[in-house]
Protein backbone atom coordinates (compact mmCIF):
# COMPACT_ATOMS: atom_id res chain seq x y z
CA UNK A 1 0.00 0.00 0.00
CA UNK A 2 1.96 3.19 -0.79
CA UNK A 3 2.47 5.41 1.69
CA UNK A 4 4.77 8.10 3.33
CA UNK A 5 5.66 8.65 6.45
CA UNK A 6 5.59 12.57 8.01
CA UNK A 7 7.80 14.31 10.03
CA UNK A 8 5.63 13.22 13.12
CA UNK A 9 5.68 9.73 12.47
CA UNK A 10 2.10 9.10 11.15
CA UNK A 11 1.44 7.39 7.20
CA UNK A 12 -0.09 9.05 4.71
CA UNK A 13 -1.94 6.74 1.98
CA UNK A 14 -1.92 8.10 -1.61
CA UNK A 15 -2.67 6.40 -4.80
CA UNK A 16 -0.45 7.16 -7.50
CA UNK A 17 -2.08 6.41 -11.40
CA UNK A 18 -1.30 7.52 -14.94
CA UNK A 19 1.73 9.24 -16.64
CA UNK A 20 1.49 13.02 -18.09
CA UNK A 21 1.23 16.47 -16.34
CA UNK A 22 0.51 15.86 -13.03
CA UNK A 23 -3.14 16.92 -11.18
CA UNK A 24 -3.24 16.03 -7.32
CA UNK A 25 -6.87 15.89 -5.62
CA UNK A 26 -7.56 17.03 -1.95
CA UNK A 27 -11.19 14.96 -0.64
CA UNK A 28 -14.07 16.51 1.15
CA UNK A 29 -15.13 15.62 4.59
CA UNK A 30 -15.27 13.46 5.84
CA UNK A 31 -14.41 11.00 2.76
CA UNK A 32 -11.15 9.78 1.35
CA UNK A 33 -9.47 9.85 -2.29
CA UNK A 34 -11.99 7.26 -2.95
CA UNK A 35 -14.16 10.00 -3.82
CA UNK A 36 -12.32 10.85 -6.66
CA UNK A 37 -11.85 7.79 -8.53
CA UNK A 38 -14.11 8.90 -11.42
CA UNK A 39 -12.16 12.03 -12.35
CA UNK A 40 -8.63 10.01 -11.76
CA UNK A 41 -9.81 7.55 -14.12
CA UNK A 42 -11.09 9.63 -16.55
CA UNK A 43 -8.21 11.97 -16.40
CA UNK A 44 -5.47 9.36 -16.73
CA UNK A 45 -7.50 8.44 -20.24
CA UNK A 46 -6.64 11.75 -20.92
CA UNK A 47 -3.09 11.92 -20.59
CA UNK A 48 -2.83 12.98 -16.86
CA UNK A 49 -1.15 12.05 -13.77
CA UNK A 50 -3.12 11.52 -11.31
CA UNK A 51 -2.68 11.80 -7.33
CA UNK A 52 -4.84 11.39 -4.36
CA UNK A 53 -4.07 11.03 -0.36
CA UNK A 54 -6.25 10.03 2.31
CA UNK A 55 -6.16 13.14 4.89
CA UNK A 56 -4.50 12.24 7.97
CA UNK A 57 -7.50 10.00 10.02
CA UNK A 58 -9.32 9.57 6.92
CA UNK A 59 -9.10 6.18 4.30
CA UNK A 60 -6.27 4.32 4.79
CA UNK A 61 -4.25 6.88 6.62
CA UNK A 62 -2.86 6.71 10.47
CA UNK A 63 -5.94 7.80 12.85
CA UNK A 64 -3.42 10.74 14.68
CA UNK A 65 -4.34 12.26 17.91
CA UNK A 66 -2.55 15.52 16.64
CA UNK A 67 -2.39 17.98 14.00
CA UNK A 68 -5.78 17.89 12.63
CA UNK A 69 -6.06 20.98 11.69
CA UNK A 70 -5.08 22.90 7.91
CA UNK A 71 -1.86 23.42 9.36
CA UNK A 72 -1.50 19.73 9.93
CA UNK A 73 -3.16 18.97 6.46
CA UNK A 74 -1.32 21.28 4.03
CA UNK A 75 2.14 19.94 5.79
CA UNK A 76 0.87 16.21 4.88
CA UNK A 77 0.00 17.70 1.03
CA UNK A 78 3.68 18.97 0.91
CA UNK A 79 5.66 16.41 2.44
CA UNK A 80 3.58 14.27 -0.11
CA UNK A 81 4.53 16.74 -2.90
CA UNK A 82 8.19 16.71 -2.23
CA UNK A 83 8.29 12.95 -1.50
CA UNK A 84 7.32 12.18 -4.91
CA UNK A 85 8.93 15.30 -6.14
CA UNK A 86 5.91 17.07 -8.07
CA UNK A 87 6.24 19.72 -10.48
CA UNK A 88 4.01 21.98 -12.65
CA UNK A 89 1.01 20.54 -10.70
CA UNK A 90 -2.64 21.26 -10.73
CA UNK A 91 -3.94 21.43 -7.56
CA UNK A 92 -7.94 20.43 -7.35
CA UNK A 93 -9.66 20.97 -3.69
CA UNK A 94 -13.23 20.19 -3.14
CA UNK A 95 -14.68 21.58 0.14
CA UNK A 96 -12.30 21.22 3.27
CA UNK A 97 -9.75 19.85 0.71
CA UNK A 98 -10.43 23.28 -1.30
CA UNK A 99 -8.85 24.65 2.33
CA UNK A 100 -5.94 22.47 2.31
CA UNK A 101 -4.91 23.42 -0.64
CA UNK A 102 -5.21 27.10 0.40
CA UNK A 103 -3.46 27.17 3.08
CA UNK A 104 -0.46 24.74 1.59
CA UNK A 105 -0.32 27.87 -0.85
CA UNK A 106 -0.31 30.30 1.77
CA UNK A 107 2.18 28.23 3.89
CA UNK A 108 4.44 26.48 1.10
CA UNK A 109 4.17 28.68 -1.90
CA UNK A 110 3.41 28.15 -5.35
CA UNK A 111 6.64 27.02 -6.23
CA UNK A 112 5.52 23.32 -7.31
CA UNK A 113 2.39 24.99 -8.58
CA UNK A 114 0.82 25.72 -12.12
CA UNK A 115 -3.15 25.82 -12.10
CA UNK A 116 -5.81 25.70 -9.11
CA UNK A 117 -9.76 24.81 -8.86
CA UNK A 118 -11.39 25.28 -5.65
CA UNK A 119 -14.58 23.28 -6.38
CA UNK A 120 -17.31 23.96 -3.49
CA UNK A 121 -14.81 24.64 -1.23
CA UNK A 122 -14.68 26.36 2.11
CA UNK A 123 -12.98 29.58 2.12
CA UNK A 124 -12.46 32.45 2.98
CA UNK A 125 -14.43 31.16 6.32
CA UNK A 126 -17.58 29.16 7.04
CA UNK A 127 -18.26 30.16 10.81
CA UNK A 128 -20.11 33.77 11.40
CA UNK A 129 -18.51 35.96 12.85
CA UNK A 130 -18.75 39.79 13.71
CA UNK A 131 -16.26 39.99 10.48
CA UNK A 132 -18.02 37.31 8.59
CA UNK A 133 -21.97 38.16 9.96
CA UNK A 134 -22.80 35.95 6.60
CA UNK A 135 -21.00 32.62 7.86
CA UNK A 136 -23.00 30.19 9.46
CA UNK A 137 -23.59 30.19 13.07
CA UNK A 138 -21.50 28.31 15.33
CA UNK A 139 -24.21 26.28 16.69
CA UNK A 140 -24.51 24.78 12.74
CA UNK A 141 -20.79 23.23 13.89
CA UNK A 142 -21.76 22.54 17.22
CA UNK A 143 -24.31 20.33 16.12
CA UNK A 144 -22.42 18.48 13.48
CA UNK A 145 -20.08 17.68 16.62
CA UNK A 146 -22.70 16.21 18.58
CA UNK A 147 -24.09 13.88 16.50
CA UNK A 148 -21.54 12.21 15.36
CA UNK A 149 -20.47 11.29 18.83
CA UNK A 150 -23.88 10.43 19.77
CA UNK A 151 -24.10 8.20 16.34
CA UNK A 152 -22.33 8.67 13.35
CA UNK A 153 -23.08 6.25 11.65
CA UNK A 154 -26.52 7.63 11.37
CA UNK A 155 -25.66 11.47 10.93
CA UNK A 156 -23.38 10.07 7.67
CA UNK A 157 -26.92 8.59 6.48
CA UNK A 158 -28.52 12.02 7.12
CA UNK A 159 -26.04 13.76 5.80
CA UNK A 160 -25.56 12.42 2.43
CA UNK A 161 -28.69 13.83 1.89
CA UNK A 162 -27.97 17.39 1.78
CA UNK A 163 -24.55 16.53 0.41
CA UNK A 164 -26.10 15.48 -3.02
CA UNK A 165 -29.40 17.53 -3.03
CA UNK A 166 -31.33 14.27 -2.84
CA UNK A 167 -33.78 15.77 -0.93
CA UNK A 168 -34.99 18.33 -3.67
CA UNK A 169 -38.68 17.65 -5.73
CA UNK A 170 -37.58 15.26 -8.88
CA UNK A 171 -34.26 14.58 -7.69
CA UNK A 172 -32.76 11.38 -8.70
CA UNK A 173 -29.99 10.37 -6.58
CA UNK A 174 -29.80 6.59 -5.95
CA UNK A 175 -29.83 5.28 -3.24
CA UNK A 176 -26.04 3.62 -4.38
CA UNK A 177 -24.30 6.62 -4.15
CA UNK A 178 -25.83 7.81 -0.46
CA UNK A 179 -24.56 4.00 0.55
CA UNK A 180 -21.32 4.88 -1.03
CA UNK A 181 -20.98 8.29 1.17
CA UNK A 182 -21.66 6.49 3.91
CA UNK A 183 -19.04 3.98 3.71
CA UNK A 184 -16.29 6.23 2.82
CA UNK A 185 -17.07 8.21 6.26
CA UNK A 186 -17.43 5.55 8.09
CA UNK A 187 -13.77 4.60 7.06
CA UNK A 188 -12.36 8.55 9.31
CA UNK A 189 -11.35 8.32 12.71
CA UNK A 190 -14.45 9.29 14.88
CA UNK A 191 -11.32 12.00 16.54
CA UNK A 192 -10.44 12.73 13.37
CA UNK A 193 -13.84 13.56 11.68
CA UNK A 194 -14.88 15.72 14.99
CA UNK A 195 -11.44 17.69 14.91
CA UNK A 196 -11.81 18.53 11.46
CA UNK A 197 -15.25 19.98 11.97
CA UNK A 198 -13.45 23.28 13.81
CA UNK A 199 -10.69 23.08 10.89
CA UNK A 200 -13.08 23.61 8.02
CA UNK A 201 -15.64 25.66 9.49
CA UNK A 202 -13.13 27.87 11.33
CA UNK A 203 -10.05 28.88 9.86
CA UNK A 204 -9.89 31.72 7.92
CA UNK A 205 -8.52 31.63 4.82
CA UNK A 206 -8.05 35.03 3.63
CA UNK A 207 -4.71 35.72 3.80
CA UNK A 208 -4.13 32.73 2.03
CA UNK A 209 -6.03 33.58 -0.98
CA UNK A 210 -3.77 36.70 -1.16
CA UNK A 211 -0.92 34.57 -1.77
CA UNK A 212 -2.73 32.57 -4.90
CA UNK A 213 -0.16 34.08 -7.82
CA UNK A 214 -1.18 30.90 -10.89
CA UNK A 215 -4.18 30.79 -12.91
CA UNK A 216 -7.15 29.45 -10.45
CA UNK A 217 -10.83 28.27 -11.02
CA UNK A 218 -13.83 28.53 -8.88
CA UNK A 219 -16.32 25.56 -9.35
CA UNK A 220 -19.78 25.65 -7.25
CA UNK A 221 -23.22 24.37 -7.33
CA UNK A 222 -25.72 26.98 -6.78
CA UNK A 223 -27.97 24.45 -4.73
CA UNK A 224 -24.75 23.67 -2.46
CA UNK A 225 -26.49 23.16 0.74
CA UNK A 226 -22.89 22.30 2.78
CA UNK A 227 -20.86 24.92 1.66
CA UNK A 228 -23.19 27.84 0.58
CA UNK A 229 -22.32 29.56 -2.26
CA UNK A 230 -22.32 33.14 -1.09
CA UNK A 231 -20.46 32.65 1.52
CA UNK A 232 -18.02 30.81 0.12
CA UNK A 233 -17.34 31.00 -4.00
CA UNK A 234 -18.52 34.71 -4.02
CA UNK A 235 -16.22 35.96 -1.61
CA UNK A 236 -13.14 33.99 -2.77
CA UNK A 237 -13.32 34.86 -6.07
CA UNK A 238 -12.70 38.83 -4.93
CA UNK A 239 -9.83 37.70 -2.86
CA UNK A 240 -7.81 35.72 -6.07
CA UNK A 241 -6.38 37.62 -7.97
CA UNK A 242 -7.94 37.44 -11.42
CA UNK A 243 -9.49 34.19 -10.61
CA UNK A 244 -12.18 32.54 -13.11
CA UNK A 245 -15.29 31.14 -11.91
CA UNK A 246 -18.14 28.65 -13.02
CA UNK A 247 -21.29 28.19 -11.19
CA UNK A 248 -23.40 25.56 -11.72
CA UNK A 249 -27.25 26.57 -11.54
CA UNK A 250 -29.07 24.01 -9.32
CA UNK A 251 -26.38 21.38 -8.81
CA UNK A 252 -25.46 20.14 -5.04
CA UNK A 253 -21.96 20.15 -3.16
CA UNK A 254 -21.43 16.72 -4.03
CA UNK A 255 -21.70 17.18 -8.41
CA UNK A 256 -18.49 15.54 -8.56
CA UNK A 257 -20.53 12.10 -8.28
CA UNK A 258 -23.73 13.34 -9.52
CA UNK A 259 -22.77 15.77 -12.59
CA UNK A 260 -19.33 13.57 -13.21
CA UNK A 261 -19.57 14.09 -16.81
CA UNK A 262 -20.48 17.61 -16.98
CA UNK A 263 -17.72 18.73 -14.18
CA UNK A 264 -15.03 16.10 -15.86
CA UNK A 265 -15.63 17.82 -18.73
CA UNK A 266 -15.13 21.32 -17.51
CA UNK A 267 -12.28 20.07 -15.52
CA UNK A 268 -10.16 18.75 -18.89
CA UNK A 269 -10.77 22.08 -20.10
CA UNK A 270 -9.92 24.03 -17.65
CA UNK A 271 -5.94 21.53 -17.47
CA UNK A 272 -5.86 22.12 -21.54
CA UNK A 273 -6.42 26.25 -21.33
Amino acid sequence: MPTITTKDGHEIYYKDWGTGPVVTFSHGWPLNSDAWGVQMNFLVQNGFRTIAHDRRGHGKSAQTATRNDMDGYADDLAELIEALNLHGITMVGHSTGGGEVARYIGRHGTGRVAKVLLLGAVPPVMVQSEANPEGLSIDVFDGLRRDIIANRSQFYKDFAIPFYSANRPNAQVPQSLLDEFWLLSMQAGLKNAHDCIAAFSETDFTDDLGRFDVPTLIVHGEDDQIVPIHDSAHKAAKLIRNARTLYYPGLPHGLTATHADRFNADLLAFLKS
